[in-house]
C-alpha cells in the first residue's frame, strides 16, 4: 500500500502536512515517562479487535454522538456536500472535512475525525509540555492508524523533535515498506513494534495480509540496532492459542539473541474500550462477540510469561 501525502500550497511556498485525527498528552504508557501522542489517520491493516476505528481510512469522518444531540438542524444548513441531512448520517457521503458542522453544533455531538497539520502546527502543541518530558524522561510517540504510511511527514516531524533534544517513539503494525522504516530509524528512539500472529496464514485470514513484511522489517531494525519493544495484542479466539504465543515469543527470543536490539515483549490483552467508537462512526464492530479476560485469566497468563527466560510483561491499562 502506497503511503499518503499532502502538499498544501500557502502562496509560493509548498508545506508538507500529516493527516492527524488526535494528540493525547500525559500518556504513560506508550513509552518512557510523561509523553505526547500524535494519531497519524490512515492503516493499511484491518484489525477486528481495532479501539481506533477512526484511525482506520484515511479520509476524513464524521464522529456523532447521538445522546448529545438537540436536534436543532444547524449541520443540515451548513454542510456543503450533504453528509447531513433531516433523516441523520448519510455515510454514503464524503466528508470533506470542512468542520463546519462540528463549529455550529449546539450539543457537542459531532467531531471530524482528521486535520491536516504542519510539522511547526505540531510542534506548537508538543512544546507546550516539555518541561514535564525533560522532568520524566518522556517525549513523543507517534501511532495511528500507521504512521508510517505517512513517512515523509513522520520523519521531518520525528527530526524537529531531536533537534529539540526530545525522546522519540514510534507504534508500528510493521508491515508497509521497509524503506519507510529506514527513513524513520536515524530518529526513533523505540520502536514499539507489533507481532499479532507469528503463522502468516492466520496472520492473513485475519488481517488481509501475510506476515513476511512484518518479519522482514523487524530484521531489518534488527540489523540497524534500533531499539525495539515487542508489542503483542492478545485476542481471544484470533491469536491466544498455545502454539501462537509459544511461537511469537520464541520466534523474538531468537531474533534477541543477535543483539540487545529487542528489550522485550509487551502483552496488550483485548479490551472493548473503542466499542462506542464504532457507533458514533455509524459502523459494525467486528469483534462484538468476544469477551475480554477475566482477572483470573490475566493471573495465569502471568505465571505462564514467567516460565519463559525473557523480559515478558502483561500490560494492563
Amino acid at each position: 500500500m502506497q503511503g499518503h501525502s499532502i502538499i498544501a500550497s500557502t502562496g509560493s511556498d509548498q508545506e508538507l502536512r500529516g493527516r492527524i485525527f488526535n494528540i493525547q498528552k500525559y500518556s504513560i504508557y506508550d513509552g518512557d515517562g510523561i509523553r505526547t501522542l500524535v494519531f497519524f489517520k490512515g492503516c493499511n491493516i484491518r484489525c477486528p479487535w481495532c479501539a481506533n476505528p477512526e484511525s482506520i481510512s484515511y479520509g476524513y469522518q464524521v464522529m456523532f454522538n447521538e445522546d448529545n444531540c438537540v436536534k436543532c438542524g444547524r449541520c443540515v444548513e451548513v454542510c456543503p456536500v450533504g453528509v447531513h441531512t433531516p433523516n441523520g448520517i448519510d455515510r454514503t457521503v464524503s466528508c470533506i472535512g470542512c468542520r463546519k458542522c462540528e463549529e455550529v453544533c449546539i450539543g457537542g455531538a459531532l467531531k471530524i475525525m482528521g486535520q491536516d497539520m504542519t510539522v511547526q502546527e505540531l510542534m506548537d502543541v508538543i512544546m507546550q509540555d516539555y518541561n514535564f518530558y525533560l522532568a520524566s524522561n518522556g517525549g513523543v510517540t507517534l501511532s495511528g492508524g500507521e504512521c508510517t504510511l505517512q513517512a515523509d511527514f513522520a520523519a521531518k516531524l520525528l527530526a524537529e523533535c531531536k533537534r529539540m533534544q526530545i525522546n522519540t517513539a514510534i507504534e508500528t503494525n510493521g508491515s508497509t515498506a521497509l524503506e519507510n522504516y529506514e527513513k524513520l530509524a536515524p530518529f526513533v528512539d523505540l520502536f514499539l513494534f507489533d507481532i499479532k500472529h507469528i503463522n502468516s496464514i492466520n496472520h492473513n485470514m485475519i488481517l488481509g495480509m501475510g506476515n513476511e513484511p512484518v518479519r522482514r522489517n523487524l530484521e531489518r531494525l534488527v540489523e540497524l540496532n534500533a531499539n525495539i519493544v515487542i508489542r503483542m495484542p492478545l485476542i481471544p479466539g484470533y491469536n491466544d492459542s498455545y502454539d501462537a504465543i509459544t511461537g511469537a515469543f520464541e520466534y523474538v527470543m531468537d531474533l534477541a539473541k543477535r543483539n540487545d536490539s529487542i528489550k522485550r515483549i509487551d502483552v496488550l490483552p483485548y479490551h472493548q474500550m473503542g466499542k462506542t467508537k464504532y457507533d458514533m462512526l455509524g459502523i459494525d464492530y467486528p469483534a462484538e462477540h468476544v469477551k475480554a479476560y477475566s482477572g483470573e485469566q490475566l493471573a495465569q497468563l502471568e505465571m505462564f510469561f514467567k516460565t519463559f527466560d525473557f523480559d515478558i510483561r502483561l500490560v494492563r491499562h
